[in-house]
């Protein structure tokens, strides 16, 4: 018996400070002042209506700030409340002695320096990072996907330092994402990663489609059989964001069904970032995951999947906040032995500590949980 896991660890040592903001109502504005500002960095020219604009964002993301004459101004400052204004080559802006006036963005268009914008990021809470590594050791996986991991070389230490080496193979593939939310994988001995396949690049006539990657990992068991693994993180809710979401899910669809057909076992699993809207139904925008004569069956939907009680995975685990999910194709289910979730680093955004469901005992408030997503997995006989 093999157990396979996902696992939103919302960052293993970083973290954008603008995510630890409670709700994406409140980090919307700085997520999208961030994407606005960086899309007219790259523009060929800088038309004095961009200039305004650019420097209204900078003061949306406390790069600049107004002063007491109403004047825009550089803020000085070794730590920035949401992020940093880089600028390596060129001439982008300039200050007048002047207190009175404005910053005046000096660069004509991206040929004229180099630079961007980057989320400031804080150190992750230790304690949380221990709770973390805690749920990781607890689930026991041999093969366990993670969500919102910084790079490669951080989960690799947190595999070394945290987990004692407990996985062989680790690997994580940059995606779409810049702000350091990637999705990656740890295997055991005896697992290994036969091949790796990046759908960073895939579009539909709307365009780029996946917000971090949906990369393919062929893992084989000590067994002998091998198993396709798709690793998802689905488009936030912030802003809405269900068609994104919609388009993701058929795009996925279309790669399980091409797996399908050439008789591979697939196994999707991840944080897709919606959930239905009562017990029974499946999530609006992930209906090509289950419509028609779709290869693939959830994990809520598996006979003696445990799923506690309460029927979530996010934050107070209502049945909206069941974002975390695992699929595995219909020629896997006959060796389906056994599942759940564990929640046990999971506080959420309460105040006290959750009563619906067990806690390690080192937490002490939200800010240590290991993550505000449960993990999910299954056991199955291959």
């Amino acid at each position: 018996m093999i157990r396979i896991a996902s696992f939103n660890v919302e960052n293993l040592f970083a973290r954008p400070k603008v995510f630890n903001l409670e709700g994406w109502v409140a980090a919307q504005p700085v997520l999208e002042a961030y994407r606005e500002v960086n899309e007219l960095f790259a523009n060929a020219i800088y038309s004095d209506a961009d200039k305004n604009r650019i420097r209204e964002l900078l003061v949306a993301l406390d790069i600049y700030s107004i002063n007491g004459h109403g004047a825009v101004r550089r803020k000085q400052t070794q730590s920035p409340r949401w992020a940093w204004l880089r600028k390596n080559r060129g001439s982008f802006d300039r200050q007048p002695n002047d207190a009175t006036q404005n910053v005046e963005i000096t660069a004509d268009g991206r040929g004229d320096w180099i630079g961007w914008v980057e989320l400031a990021k804080e150190t992750t809470d230790e304690v949380g990072t221990r709770m973390t590594a805690r749920v990781i050791q607890d689930s026991a996986a041999d093969v366990i996907c993670v969500i919102e991991a910084e790079d490669r070389p951080s989960l690799v230490r947190f595999n070394e330092d945290l987990l004692g080496g407990f996985y062989r193979h680790v690997m994580l593939v940059d995606g779409n994402d810049e702000r350091g939310i990637d999705v990656g994988i740890m295997t055991r001995t005896g697992f290994t990663i036969e091949s790796i396949r990046s759908n960073v690049d895939a579009e539909d006539d709307v365009g780029e489609i996946f917000s971090r990657d949906c990369p393919q990992y062929e893992v084989r068991t000590p067994s002998g059989a091998s198993l396709h693994v798709l690793v998802n993180h689905f488009k936030s809710q912030s802003g809405g964001g269900g068609e994104k979401r919609r388009r993701q899910a058929v795009r996925v669809r279309a790669i399980v069904d091409d797996l399908v057909a050439d008789g591979k076992h697939v196994v999707v699993l991840g944080d897709l970032n919606e959930g239905p809207a009562a017990v029974g139904e499946h999530a609006e925008n992930l209906g090509d995951l289950y419509d028609g004569a779709s290869p693939l069956v959830e994990c809520y939907a598996l006979p003696g999947f445990d799923v506690g009680d309460r029927p979530g995975t996010f934050d107070s685990c209502g049945i909206r906040n069941r974002l975390d999910y695992l699929f595995i194709s219909n020629s896997l289910v006959a060796s389906f032995g056994a599942g759940g979730v564990n929640r046990k680093g999971l506080w959420g955004s309460r105040k006290t500590r959750p009563t619906n469901w067990e806690t390690f005992d080192e937490m002490e408030d939200s800010t240590q949980q290991a993550s505000d997503h449960a993990a999910v997995f299954v056991d199955l006989d291959v």
